[in-house]
């Protein structure tokens, strides 16, 4: 079936609206009729080039929620009428010894990425800023219907980003956690982790978003510009979540950890970080990195969500206005997500 869409035609392009082929429903799919799709700021940097060569033209989108309206004869977990969402995957090689762990996004082969990836049958992933998609049924999720759609949907890159390694390093009672940047990543890690139990520290160049900050449950919130905060809480965090894509003082934050702290990468900074050996030694401090989830995590994280009332805080827009949206992303003039109306393509 052919649908509308909007797609970047080439790296730097505004985004145009098109139409684009959707293959046939398969024994294995759900075809979901797209009802909204976030924008991230990955998908900024793949229609800008700025990962590399890609498969244009480019549909992105990669946090997509919408209603099924047809399942495959194989398909038992959904059901017309379903509301579900998609995330940053459509594909693994489900044999190899991290997609049998539930760790699909770090298959051997490669996950097939929701946009500008090549699917197993050779085709290129065409993604959410569009009216329809066909997905194997194993990489759709289940909406809770405690959780608006339209907030939900940042949750399915954002939101899991964010929950598996608070997850993974253990976020909760009695552990100290600092979220460095409150934006798109981290106004749901910090509501997350406030979710979870945490004691729960914004660290941002300004104070400007504190009040947001405390509203979504962070307990304290201090500026990085002032120097005198990297003196006052010296090793005062188990878990530190960096969230900001561009370059930080990453030996300055190191010396924020605890003994046996970790200081996790969820933002993607273009330039390489520098890092002294010495701030990892002195306090047997770890520096790491964390990607998305697997599916059950994803699923696990929808709930949660859903049980303590968390939803991304969003702007909705029409179709029209992504590519005034991009820009407004690349000047921090958003909280905390942009959110399309896919409706809105016709």
């Amino acid at each position: 079936m052919r649908v509308h869409a909007y797609a970047a035609p080439a790296a730097g392009q505004p985004l145009a609206p098109t139409t684009i082929e959707r293959r046939d429903v398969g024994p294995d799919d759900v075809l979901i009729a797209i009802e909204y799709a976030g924008i991230c700021h990955s998908d900024i940097h793949t229609v800008n080039g700025d990962w590399g060569p890609q498969p244009f033209p480019v549909v992105p989108g990669h946090e997509i929620v919408g209603t099924v309206t047809e399942v495959g004869a194989d398909v038992t977990r959904h059901r017309v009428g379903d509301r579900v969402g998609v995330g940053c995957m459509v594909n693994s090689c489900g044999e190899c010894v991290n997609c049998r762990r539930g760790d699909e996004q770090y298959c051997v082969a490669g996950m097939v990425g929701t946009y500008a990836a090549t699917d197993r049958d050779g085709t290129t992933t065409q993604g959410g800023y569009s009216t329809h998609v066909v997905v194997d049924a194993d990489f759709v999720l289940s909406i809770p219907e405690g959780l608006d759609p339209a907030a939900a949907a940042p949750l399915l890159c954002a939101g899991i980003t964010t929950y598996a390694p608070l997850r993974r390093w253990n976020a909760g009672p009695g552990t100290r956690v600092a979220v460095v940047g409150l934006g798109g990543l981290g106004h749901l890690a910090v509501r997350i982790a406030h979710a979870l139990g945490a004691e729960v520290t914004v660290l941002s160049q300004s104070l400007k978003k504190q009040e947001d900050g405390l509203r979504l449950g962070a307990d304290h919130y201090h500026a990085t510009s002032d120097p005198d905060t990297f003196t006052a809480l010296a090793g005062s965090f188990d878990l530190i979540l960096n969230t900001v894509s561009a370059s930080i003082d990453v030996n300055a934050h190191l010396g924020l950890l605890a003994v046996d702290g970790t200081l996790v990468n969820v933002g993607a900074p273009p330039e390489p970080l520098a890092v002294q050996a010495m701030s990892l030694i002195g306090g047997r401090r770890s520096l790491a990195g964390s990607m998305i989830g697997g599916i059950a995590l994803t699923q696990e994280m929808l709930d949660f969500c859903a049980e303590h009332g968390i939803g991304s805080e969003i702007e909705v827009i029409a179709a029209d206005q992504v590519n005034e949206a991009y820009e407004r992303v690349l000047a921090s003039d958003v909280r905390y997500r942009f959110v399309i109306d896919t409706s809105t393509l016709g």
